[in-house]
């Protein structure tokens, strides 16, 4: 797959947002959910370094990391739908935007388990917190496919450009890594 493709695939993805962009359409929820992960940096920045960091590893790992991902997440999403609040969650979505960019940045392969482990956790943080989120008069299922969707292809993207580029630009995967934890540090201080 071309980076033209995985462009494209992309512009596919956040075509209904835009069309969508001013008010009366009847949205039940399907697109609130699919912009919610993309449109804070927070989710952005960790969603593509799952994939990222997917792409890194060896085996089983490659597609454990993600659908750990998006399955935790999912189950968080209902247990916000429920009410339920995470203590620190603003800061475990932070730290997991650290700590995934660290993850890509230094190339770790930790062993499975904790892999999936650390990915889990980071997943049931975004989880909650969209579920919170769900906007008013929406259909939770709408929604939750919503971010489940441009949350896979967030994954996907991330995956793809690791293994599009050549080995050679393996550096600049690791400086996209770097300046995600970066952004994982500033908003833990933020």
């Amino acid at each position: 797959m071309t980076l033209k493709r995985i462009l494209g695939a992309l512009a596919l993805l956040l075509t209904p947002a835009i069309a969508f962009a001013h008010p009366g359409h009847g949205d039940n929820g399907l697109i609130a959910g699919i912009s919610h992960p993309i449109g804070g940096i927070d989710h952005l920045l960790a969603m593509v370094a799952v994939g990222l960091w997917a792409a890194q590893q060896k085996g089983a790992a490659r597609w454990a990391l993600p659908c750990t991902f998006v399955g935790t997440m999912l189950i968080g999403g209902l247990l916000g739908f429920e009410g339920l609040n995470l203590p620190a969650l603003e800061s475990g979505i932070a730290a997991s935007v650290l700590a995934l960019g660290l993850a890509v940045a230094l190339a770790v392969r930790p062993p499975l388990s904790v892999a999936v482990g650390a990915t889990a956790l980071f997943a049931l943080f975004h989880g909650v917190a969209h579920g919170l989120e769900l906007p008013d008069m929406s259909s939770p299922w709408a929604y939750a496919a919503g971010f489940v969707a441009a949350t896979a292809a967030l994954h996907g993207l991330g995956y793809a450009v690791v293994r599009v580029l050549p080995q050679a630009a393996a550096p600049l995967i690791r400086v996209a890594g770097a300046a995600s934890a970066a952004t994982g540090v500033w908003l833990l201080a933020g």
